[in-house]
């Protein structure tokens, strides 16, 4: 009767401790999703509210609870102390390293202002001298007939038959004798109407006596026939254009510039030329002057640069590589190219501020070059910007508003963009 009575207490007190475990487990359950539910109840061990947590690459998805994202990304808590100052959002350093955000410092330095561009060889137009026929005459003979013969100074290109010519040689022939002073002078204005007509002294000492004189013409400087328009034979009449004679000891180089280097181009930059048809030979010169018109096609700005050509080793219409030396400015705060975030309307970039904690800023750019950007206005070197995993960062500005209220300060407010890494998605926009 003893042994029965305490095995009945023994499965009492067992029902009992299944009923408290029962019952105890039941408001456990009951409890947690409250306290997980309610953001203002659950907290860290030190202290930290935490709202949610959250897959950096969809951070628009809350969770209740930590572990991996539908995309298979270890999510992160958000705080409720998080993103309180303006344009200013906190990401968990962890997370930074482990997504590998790289920052470099915005530095002062020169930029590199040498850059190379392609040009074209062309005659230098003040060298050219047109020969025209300054009364009626006939072409008797051609020295010169084909285009683009060297001549030397002096030599002969034509012989023309001029009756107004030969009747001024007569006349100025007829008063080689004369005494008198009023023959004299009439001597004086004959030679006077000769050199009107056309003739130079030496042509004139010359020429033929008589009618019919023939008067050869002579290359008023050394170069290249560069127009012949006239043929043996021809009747020309006053004013006709017979030949140009251009000179080569000096050409010109054409140089297409960009738009964005043009304004670093002035008159006496230095230039070095050089051209496949002579490799290993530089020609030095010196901008002469930057034309005022700009190429419908490629919206280049040529600038005209002139070269010494002694040995007459350039000729016209070669390609050149033109290296401009403009000189260099003082130091600028540079970024990093990686650094910068276009939207179309502005530009902006994103401050590393310690800690976790990162800005968006408007900036407005200037040159590039050597894998740097100048920045003009919007940070003034020293400061750190993100220049790798920017996608993560645009995200979280988007999600806490920075981003929103940067651009509700721009004179031309846009909607925030994300630079997302390929094949992720982008969250949504507040």
């Amino acid at each position: 009767m003893k042994r029965a009575l305490m095995m009945l207490t023994a499965a009492l007190l067992a029902v009992m401790l299944l009923l408290i475990g029962y019952f105890g487990g039941r408001h456990q359950a009951s409890s947690s999703p409250s306290q997980v539910g309610n953001p203002a109840a659950a907290s860290e061990a030190g202290g930290k509210k935490i709202l949610y947590w959250y897959d950096t690459m969809v951070p628009q998805q809350h969770f209740d609870k930590p572990g991996l994202s539908p995309m298979g990304m270890q999510m992160v808590p958000k705080y409720a102390d998080e993103g309180t100052a303006k344009d200013v959002v906190r990401i968990d350093p962890t997370t930074v390293q482990n997504l590998g955000v790289r920052t470099a410092p915005v530095e002062r330095r020169v930029l590199a202002s040498a850059f190379r561009v392609p040009g074209t060889i062309t005659w230098d137009l003040r060298r050219a001298i047109t020969i025209s026929a300054r009364t009626d005459a006939v072409v008797s003979m051609l020295d010169v007939r084909a285009p683009y013969t060297v001549v030397k100074a002096g030599e002969p290109l034509a012989e023309l038959l001029a009756p107004q010519w030969s009747s001024a040689l007569a006349e100025y022939a007829a008063l080689q004798h004369v005494q008198s002073a009023e023959a004299k002078g009439l001597r004086a204005a004959s030679r006077e109407r000769l050199q009107v007509l056309g003739l130079t002294p030496a042509e004139i000492q010359s020429s033929r006596r008589g009618t019919g004189a023939a008067i050869t013409l002579h290359a008023p400087q050394a170069g290249v026939v560069t127009t012949l328009d006239v043929r043996e034979g021809q009747r020309v009449t006053a004013g006709q254009t017979l030949l140009t004679v251009n000179g080569l000891s000096t050409v010109w180089i054409e140089a297409a510039l960009p738009q964005a280097a043009a304004g670093t181009v002035r008159r006496g930059t230095p230039a070095i030329v050089s051209v496949d048809a002579l490799p290993g030979r530089q020609f030095h010169g010196a901008v002469e002057a930057l034309l005022p018109d700009i190429d419908a096609t490629t919206r280049t700005q040529r600038a005209r640069i002139v070269l010494d050509n002694a040995d007459g080793a350039l000729s016209p219409g070669m390609f050149a590589t033109v290296q401009l030396n403009p000189t260099p400015n003082a130091a600028v705060p540079v970024v990093p190219d990686d650094a910068l975030i276009a939207t179309g309307t502005h530009t902006r970039v994103i401050l590393a501020e310690g800690d976790g904690h990162f800005r968006a800023v408007s900036v407005r750019i200037g040159r590039a070059a050597g894998g740097y950007t100048e920045i003009l206005d919007g940070l003034s070197g020293g400061e750190k910007v993100v220049v790798s995993g920017q996608f993560l960062i645009d995200s979280e500005a988007s999600l806490s508003g920075a981003l929103e209220r940067l651009n509700d300060s721009s004179t031309k407010p846009v909607p925030a963009t994300s630079t997302p890494m390929p094949g992720m998605p982008m969250g949504d926009k507040p």
